[in-house]
């Protein structure tokens, strides 16, 4: 081969690689215009707006950091960061505990896949109706003559009907947990469907029980899965404010609900003060989460 050849070769290659490059940039140019005009301009629109003079009936472009020691500096809003944070790691932990049986019997002891499918579809058949109806469906089952009291006087477990089963906390989770567990099963199953079965096998014939099996073979191929799951819950979760709404009676007051209540009164900078305390927050809750599992390397 002359060098004449070599430099054309060369040639070619690098011309190859630029039409690659210009190509990666034609694909990605959609995704970076989306993601620039509805995600990062808006957030960074609100924290300039969460710094504007808010009064009783204007809103004026001066910037002062009233509304931000406002937030700071009342009990009723920390409260409101507090039981915002408190429901979203009591859902997190039941969407975990009623999610992870359900998954793991699904994505691993199911091995027909069109059962496996059927059973998929069947848990995101309740996604089938409205989300306000699934939300309301809860208060003729929670109530104090609900089903849930009458079923548990029927059986003689209680004797006087559970008050605490609506407009309180409790309701909240339920309801919550209810609606959200779906997104915890979906990609934990997914994650155990990929383990290979003669892995489990070969562990079992050498003696290893199901409990030395799910904790050194399945809990750790399954956590990419977890940590999806509740990455999904936790976004959700965070932002809520309807379910709160309907189950709480307005008892149970989140960040969400603080959003709608300021914006409803034209406060928009005390709103704009929220929005972004529930952006950092989840946020920090997602990079958390992401640092459990190396996402990129295991899927």
């Amino acid at each position: 081969m002359t060098i004449a050849d070599t430099a054309e070769e060369t040639g070619t290659s690098t011309a190859r690689a630029r039409r690659a490059r210009r190509t990666a940039l034609w694909l990605i140019t959609p995704g970076v215009l989306w993601m620039t005009l509805f995600l990062v301009l808006p957030i960074l629109m609100m924290v300039y707006v969460s710094f504007w003079t808010q009064t009783t009936f204007a809103i004026n472009p001066v910037l002062t950091t009233k509304s931000w020691v406002t937030f700071f500096t009342s009990e009723t809003y920390l409260d409101a960061l507090w039981t915002t944070v408190r429901i979203w790691l009591l859902v997190l932990a039941a969407t975990i505990v009623v999610g992870y049986p359900t998954a793991l019997f699904v994505g691993l002891f199911v091995r027909n896949k069109t059962l496996q499918t059927v059973l998929l579809v069947l848990c995101v058949i309740p996604f089938w109706t409205s989300f306000l109806i699934r939300v309301l469906a809860w208060r003729p089952m929670l109530g104090k003559e609900g089903a849930i009291n009458m079923i548990l006087e029927g059986l003689g477990i209680i004797h006087a009907p559970i008050e605490a089963l609506l407009f309180s906390e409790l309701s909240v989770v339920i309801g919550m947990t209810q609606i959200y567990c779906v997104f915890m099963v979906g990609p934990i199953a997914f994650m155990l469907g990929r383990i290979d079965p003669n892995v489990i096998e070969a562990a079992r014939d050498l003696g290893a029980g199901f409990g030395r099996i799910f904790r050194t073979i399945i809990l750790p191929m399954s956590m990419p899965g977890v940590v999806v799951g509740a990455i999904f819950v936790s976004v959700m979760v965070l932002g809520e404010f309807a379910t709160s709404a309907a189950l709480s009676g307005r008892k149970v007051n989140l960040l969400g609900n603080i959003i709608v209540t300021q914006v409803g009164s034209l406060k928009w900078a005390f709103a704009a003060v929220v929005g972004v305390v529930l952006t950092i927050v989840m946020g920090a809750v997602v990079a958390a989460l992401l640092r459990v599992v190396d996402l990129r390397k295991e899927l």
